[in-house]
């Protein structure tokens, strides 16, 4: 896939890009790049595909609220990795997260940020992002955590529910990386995540 319209667009607004072309190669670049320092994960499919838990976890002190670890250390963590919901080709990266810890990581606290992004996750327009993240990548995680919502239930679109089992509480787009922020998008050229 030919990442350079987005990659520019990321770039325009701040973000550092590097385009991989498998997870493999996506995996073995994080594996360089983080070394020898605390890492603080976010919930991510996109992530356990890539297996970096284990493999980061060989040379760094890792945090993961998926691999027993407390979310509270991994916001506190040097770097932080999760991935989004939907990335517009025009460079809005967006998130819906129900606990905030995942949002939160992506806004302040790290000194590097890691979004890792698979191909599926590309929307033309921010408008088209939005409505993916809401209408594709939650229902396939509120399905994934076996919560009682219209959306996991039928499996089709978010239905705004008032559910207490809810799992979408809060959006977050970034338009641009945070001042004084080191963010870096990490585009994948394989379906990865939901």
């Amino acid at each position: 896939m030919d990442f350079s319209r987005v990659k520019a667009a990321l770039e325009a607004r701040g973000f550092a890009v590097t385009a991989c072309a498998s997870k493999a190669d996506a995996a073995a670049y994080l594996n360089g790049q983080i070394d020898g320092t605390s890492v603080g994960f976010g919930g991510s499919m996109t992530l356990a595909e890539l297996g970096l838990y284990d493999s980061l976890s060989a040379h760094n002190t890792v945090y993961s609220h998926w691999n027993g670890g407390a979310r509270e250390a991994a916001a506190t963590a040097d770097v932080y990795l999760c991935s989004v919901n939907a990335l517009a080709e025009t460079g809005e990266l967006v998130n819906i997260d129900g606990a905030g810890n995942r949002v939160a990581g992506t806004l302040n606290g790290h000194r590097k940020v890691y979004l890792v992004v698979g191909r599926n996750k590309l929307a033309p327009t921010y408008d088209e992002a939005l409505w993916r993240a809401r209408n594709v990548a939650a229902p396939k995680n509120a399905r994934r955590l076996g919560v009682r919502t219209p959306c996991a239930v039928r499996g089709d679109r978010c239905y705004d529910c008032k559910s207490p089992e809810r799992i979408c509480r809060a959006l977050v787009v970034l338009w641009r990386c945070m001042m004084g922020g080191d963010a870096e998008v990490v585009l994948v050229d394989e379906e990865l995540g939901y």
